[in-house]
């Protein structure tokens, strides 16, 4: 079992709102650590007034024990769609030492910033401030307004560090009928075709470039992980069911938690793969970096130029699972450090609904296993996978009947066909999708995990980052 662990306060959690905003699953690093520091982001209220919400950005230093967490906010977005989308993403680019935010979208213009370089390379030489960043940005650094169109829609961004560059990706269109795409945030310092000036090193993003082509459906990732010069996706479709109006421009029924485009229409379990150039060799990191796109089998299924992975693309399917199956839409992805593909989601193909843990080996063989100690519950919160230093995998899962949270773990000696309940907890974490910093699990053998807790000692929920020594 693991030791139980030491949990430290982020702030207040606005639970006044229907919508859960801190802690859903397509937030890929609400917390993440980087050179020895750790960083997490989240809704928080000023405390004169309970609206509206104003996006908090956290940092200590990661001794043992952990250093105290100091807070900025930047005041100058008020954050007020109660809608459990329009969460906030956090990314640390490790060539310029930048750290990104983007928050609150849901099918919006882009909203972004970042702060100067250095910060995150030297957090000592930078107190911690708001001043530190841009204000609010309406376009993404070096993009113009020839691409205003395609970012004036976005959905679910998220962050990946791409050896010295940051890699991102967002969806546009709407719940089943939708793209998704990235762009690369890096220097053009080693471009040929830059004159001297402009090779100073300054990094901006290349123009975005889709990767998986929705059809009268839109995919949904359950993660993008960067492992040894290789980018890993994994997602599910979502069929689109036409309704009055779809095709207006002024049309918010999509919006809806619920409705005809609801999760009763995901299907399938999908897998590609592309090879990342490092930046000095690919024009300075841009959309050319990625390389092709390939499926299980090693058979390309999207190159350069093209427009992005079909669902009617070859060797895609890792699982066919059909409609109505219970399966969630951007449940859990990670990679482990030998190249094998791990996913968490769940369905009731076996004929009760279950948690499983779909894996593909380093040889490219899928296998399945449903879950012990825990129960899985259509349309219910979230997991979150994890892989350890050693290359052991752990299951983050909330409850679904109490307000608990299990941690399980599968050991790479036992192929990840045994799961472990290492850790169990029935009251004291309202519903929440956990998340994970994973780089920190990797390199220092502490799984932090970022979630609501229910305050000691009186009423009201905070965030909170669990800390557990593996």
């Amino acid at each position: 079992m693991l030791p139980d662990p030491t949990a430290s306060v982020l702030g207040p959690d606005p639970t006044h709102r229907r919508c859960v905003l801190n802690g859903n699953a397509f937030q890929q690093d609400a917390v993440q650590s980087f050179g020895g520091w750790q960083y997490a982001c989240y809704y928080a209220a000023l405390p004169a007034a309970p609206e509206p919400l104003y996006v908090h950005l956290a940092r200590r230093q990661l001794l043992l024990p952990a250093g105290p967490w100091e807070t900025l906010v930047f005041e100058d977005y008020p954050q007020t769609t109660d809608d459990g989308h329009n969460t906030v993403q956090l990314g640390i680019c490790p060539g310029d030492g930048t750290v990104h935010l983007s928050y609150d979208h849901h099918c919006d213009r882009i909203r972004y910033r970042h702060s100067i370089p250095g910060v995150a390379h030297s957090p000592t030489s930078f107190p911690w401030s708001a001043a530190l960043f841009t204000p609010h940005l309406t376009r993404l650094p070096g993009l113009g307004p020839e691409h205003d169109a395609l970012l004036g829609y976005v959905t679910y961004p998220r962050f990946v560090p791409l050896e010295s560059a940051l890699l991102f990706s967002f969806r546009t269109g709407k719940a089943g009928l939708g793209d998704d795409h990235v762009c690369v945030y890096s220097s053009p310092s080693s471009s040929p075709s830059l004159s001297s000036k402009e090779k100073a090193g300054t990094y901006a993003y290349n123009p975005p470039r889709t990767i998986l082509r929705g059809v009268a459906n839109n995919p949904y990732v359950h993660g993008l992980d960067f492992r040894r010069g290789r980018l890993h996706a994994t997602w599910v479709y979502r069929g689109f069911v036409h309704y009055e109006g779809w095709d207006d421009p002024r049309d918010v029924q999509h919006k809806r938690q619920a409705g005809p485009n609801s999760g009763e229409n995901n299907y399938d379990i999908c897998y590609a793969y592309a090879d990342v150039q490092s930046p000095s060799s690919a024009g300075g990191g841009g959309a050319e970096a990625l390389g092709v796109w390939y499926n299980g089998a090693g058979e390309v299924v999207a190159g350069l130029g093209e427009e992005g992975v079909r669902p009617d693309a070859g060797g895609i399917t890792a699982f066919a699972i059909p409609k109505g199956s219970g399966l969630a839409n951007q449940e859990a992805q990670a990679v482990d450090g030998r190249g094998g593909v791990h996913v968490l989601n769940r369905d009731n193909l076996d004929g009760e609904m279950r948690w499983k843990h779909y894996y593909r080996s380093p040889e490219g063989t899928w296998t399945q296993h449903a879950l012990p100690h825990v129960h899985g519950v259509k349309g219910g919160k979230r997991g979150r996978l994890a892989i350890s230093k050693d290359d052991d995998l752990y299951l983050i899962l909330p409850d679904h009947s109490t307000p608990g949270l299990t941690i399980l773990k599968a050991s790479r000696d036992s192929g990840y066909a045994k799961y472990e309940l290492v850790w169990r907890r029935e009251e004291g974490f309202p519903p929440t999708e956990p998340l994970v910093d994973t780089k920190r699990l990797e390199y220092d053998g502490v799984l932090s995990v970022f979630t609501r807790a229910e305050k000691k000692g009186g009423e009201g929920v905070e965030v909170v980052v669990l800390d557990f020594v593996v």
